[in-house]
């Protein structure tokens, strides 16, 4: 998972996801609706290690573990996750970020990355657009791709205001916070 995937998956929550083994499979097994033996399947461990760990008795092999957080990503907060994705999509976001960008426009190159710290209200069809590359199952590059079409646009070219064939290239991210 990226630093935008990630920015993404922040913003959506309103609750953190449990923390716990023990507190994780109580959600799950919520959702399998009481069933270890559906949970287990659903795992892919033996129900005896299900049991186990809603006891808080062991901890999962890493494999295990990922899974089990993957799960538990997938189906915390559905309604919360699909009215913000709605909220930003319609309204926009705020975009806070620190990262190295690269410039190239028609009267020269200007390709020294320097590092910028940005903070940006970005409409909501950019919103839209990464919401469908994460959808997609884009990577990270093509994800700051869209943003750094977005920066361009929005930030450095202010609307097309000034700096005119400016190409925006996000080379680096050091932070990324994304704000809903």
């Amino acid at each position: 998972m990226g630093e935008i995937d990630e920015g993404l998956e922040r913003a959506e929550r309103t609750r953190p996801i449990p923390q716990s083994v023990q507190a994780r499979m109580r959600f799950l097994l919520k959702d399998a609706k009481g069933s270890t033996r559906q949970l287990a399947a659903d795992l892919g461990v033996s129900q005896r290690t299900v049991q186990r760990w809603l006891k808080g008795q062991g901890n999962p092999k890493p494999a295990a573990a990922m899974k089990v957080e993957q799960r538990v990503r997938t189906k915390w907060q559905p309604r919360v996750k699909q009215r913000v994705r709605r909220d930003a999509e319609k309204n926009g976001f705020v975009l806070h970020l620190q990262a190295a960008f690269g410039f190239s426009s028609a009267a020269g190159s200007t390709d020294d990355p320097r590092q910028r710290p940005i903070t940006q209200k970005m409409p909501g069809d950019v919103a839209r657009r990464l919401y469908e590359a994460r959808d997609a199952g884009a990577g990270q590059a093509e994800q700051e791709r869209i943003l750094a079409d977005a920066l361009g646009e929005y930030y450095f070219k202010d609307g097309g205001r000034r700096a005119r064939g400016l190409d925006v290239e996000l080379n680096d991210i050091a932070w990324m916070d994304i704000e809903l």
